[in-house]
């Protein structure tokens, strides 16, 4: 783990070198704002270990990294607006502490700053980032969508689960990966095997924040707990109830569900004492585990350094157990 910290530090060290205008202060305040509140720095993270993992320096993928960390903020701003979050990292949300246009403005600007953040790079290079970053964004603005629409239906598939937590999450950690790839100039194929292997560690990553939205620790999960449950989102907890419970735990969640209480307090003990009672929690832990694995078998046959393939297998235990 010593790795992956000295990757997060070196990360931090540039992202804090960045000159950023500060006015009109309440455009450039929020942005400063959110990217203070720290933080793992996943995608960043990933892009300096697929780089270095191919024998390029991760220096050079500094930029690259900066701008999925930028496009990444930027997507919390809105997201934070969709959803009424209160607390984003242990802290009240950019809408919370000034309004919502202001958090759709800044957000806006945090969009534009990830695409001027390629601008380090030549072409074609610079091209094939752009491009990649760009299917990216609308994929997961796909994946926002169906979120959204999901709260308002009873009928949601695991299927559609699944699809949507892989255009809202997943395709952004394979972008971080290819990403590096391809400033290191991997061949195209092996740059394709790392998105993947990215994509399926982020399948993996959802359902675990699933998880922890129900039963995380407030204090270390940074996230209202319970807010998925009190916007009816149907997580993969939910589905697996539905697949494992009895005829009373399956209606009765329903019921829940279709609710929205002023004071969501006991809804939220009542769900989670649902998934639990059915199986769902451990089968919910389990899928973390399944998706994990797959997601380790992308890395089969890559030539890659040995140390960056050892770092990248230790990154994904280590993102599945919150270890890091």
């Amino acid at each position: 783990m010593r790795a992956i910290g000295a990757y997060q530090q070196q990360f931090l060290d540039y992202l804090n070198t960045q000159k950023r205008p500060e006015e009109p202060q309440q455009l450039y305040a929020p942005i400063a704002y959110i990217l203070s509140l720290g933080g793992k720095r996943l995608r960043p993270v990933l892009a300096l270990l697929s780089a270095d993992a191919f024998n390029q320096k991760a220096t050079a993928a500094l930029p690259a990294a900066l701008a999925v960390e930028l496009f990444h903020n930027f997507t919390l701003m809105h997201d934070d607006i969709m959803d009424e979050a209160p607390l984003r990292r242990g802290k009240p949300t950019v809408h919370t502490k000034w309004d919502n246009n202001t958090a759709l403005l800044s957000g806006d600007a945090l969009l534009i700053a990830a695409y001027q953040a390629l601008e380090h790079y030549e072409a074609p290079l610079h091209s094939q980032l752009t491009r990649l970053l760009s299917q990216t964004a609308i994929e997961v603005c796909e994946g926002q969508q169906y979120d959204m629409d999901f709260e308002k239906l009873q009928g949601v598939t695991e299927t559609q689960y699944l699809q949507m937590i892989d255009l809202k999450t997943a395709v952004l950690l394979g972008c971080s990966l290819k990403m590096g790839a391809l400033v290191a100039q991997a061949a195209l194929d092996a740059a394709d095997a790392l998105y993947d292997f990215g994509r399926t560690l982020g399948i993996a990553f959802q359902i675990q924040d699933d998880y922890l939205d129900a039963f995380g620790d407030p204090k270390t999960f940074g996230k209202q707990v319970g807010g998925d449950i009190i916007e009816n989102k149907k997580t993969m907890l939910y589905h697996q109830t539905l697949q494992l419970g009895t005829t009373d735990q399956k209606e009765r969640l329903l019921a829940l569900f279709a609710t929205q209480p002023a004071e969501p307090g006991e809804k939220i003990q009542e769900v989670c004492a649902l998934f639990t009672a059915s199986g769902a929690k451990k089968a919910c832990a389990d899928k973390v585990a399944f998706y994990t694995h797959q997601a380790l078998g992308h890395l089969e046959g890559l030539s890659l350094r040995p140390q960056g393939r050892e770092a990248l297998e230790q990154f994904a235990k280590a993102l599945m157990a919150r270890s890091f």
